[in-house]
């Protein structure tokens, strides 16, 4: 489609070259995003906010924050939708007095009142950092009744920081707002095995299978000459499941030489230290990852989205695998993009 709109003319067209930019940047593809940006002469707001939302997402937190000056220095005022962004990559990158910086700038500076979204952002900057408290005093202190997306953030920054107490208090709120929404009992769940909590764990499952709410299952998915394949824990279905085992466990093997090992402490399932291992070792993400290597040129990076947030075992286990395959890899969780060169990821170690 890009080819396309560059041969009719199209592509230097605000519109069409904004919706490029997210295009791009949605899939894992910053830098393209960039070049689409760049050869843009006569850029207006959406376009910037286009490209700063892509850095947000990206954890780009710097080139968001460049761009958001220049911008302003090209004689373009920031919106309501610019400062989402902003706020954003603030909570992604856990500066949470950049980020009360910029959400009192947006009132001072440029006139403009928070909204939900705003609130929402700060909720997450300050949940994500440690600061659960202040994450809840600001949402009893705002001027909006707290919306689900912010209960959740608070739920998500509890299982993070193991608060327990907030986060009983998040899913009191959760369960009478979004009642089918199994996330939100599962998180709850999660946070208590995390404490070793296993009496109350037993409890938030039942909870879980009284109310009916469907569990989403976890699932990885990789694109490879235009077929997406799609993976689960322990796949067994994929037409060369027997071949992406066997290349998993020859990779595990190396991993073992630079100290990997499999770190249980992130499956949350009251079980024997194998079976957790065995779990683990099998995670879709892993699965998808293997079946890009055995496939995609060496040339082209390991582009992988997923339905849920990525484990702590799968992060480590992406880092060295960039290392030992000297492969770009990209991961797409629920929160954000996770870009993986060398042995180093660029959230930071902060998800």
């Amino acid at each position: 489609m890009h080819a396309v709109i560059k041969k009719i003319g199209f592509e230097v067209n605000i519109f069409v070259a904004s919706t490029l930019i997210d295009l791009y940047a949605k899939c894992g593809s910053i830098k393209e995003a960039y070049i689409v940006f760049s050869s843009v002469e006569e850029k207006n707001v959406v376009l910037w906010n286009a490209m700063i939302s892509g850095f947000s997402r990206h954890a780009r937190f710097m080139e968001a924050m460049i761009s958001f000056e220049k911008m302003q220095q090209m004689g373009m005022y920031p919106n309501e939708v610019t400062y989402i962004s902003v706020l954003s990559a603030c909570g992604h990158m856990g500066l949470v007095e950049k980020g009360w910086r910029y959400f009192d700038r947006m009132k001072k500076e440029h006139n403009l009142s928070p909204n939900v979204f705003h609130y929402s952002c700060m909720v997450d900057v300050l949940g994500r950092a440690g600061r659960i408290q202040e994450a809840k005093d600001l949402m009893d202190n705002m001027p909006f009744k707290a919306t689900a997306s912010m209960w959740g953030s608070l739920l998500a920054s509890c299982r993070i920081h193991g608060n327990v107490e907030l986060a009983e208090v998040a899913a009191k709120h959760l369960f009478e707002i979004e009642p089918h929404n199994a996330g939100n009992h599962v998180l709850l769940s999660n946070t208590y095995a995390a404490k070793k909590k296993w009496a109350e764990v037993a409890k938030a499952r039942k909870l879980l299978k009284d109310s009916e709410a469907k569990k989403e299952r976890g699932k990885s998915w990789i694109e490879v000459k235009d077929k997406v394949h799609t993976f689960m824990v322990g796949e067994r279905t994929h037409p060369r499941i027997v071949e992406i085992y066997s290349r998993l466990e020859d990779l595990l093997e190396e991993m073992k030489r630079l100290d990997y090992k499999v770190d249980t402490e992130h499956d949350l399932h009251d079980v024997e230290e194998m079976r957790k291992q065995e779990l683990l070792r099998h995670h879709s993400e892993k699965l998808a990852f293997t079946y890009g290597l055995m496939t995609l040129p060496s040339c082209a990076p390991i582009r992988i989205m997923k339905n849920l947030r990525i484990c702590g075992d799968c992060h480590s286990f992406m880092k060295l695998a960039s290392i030992i395959t000297g492969r770009e890899i990209v991961v797409r969780d629920t929160n954000r993009f996770h870009h993986f060169k060398n042995g180093f990821c660029s959230c930071g170690e902060f998800w």
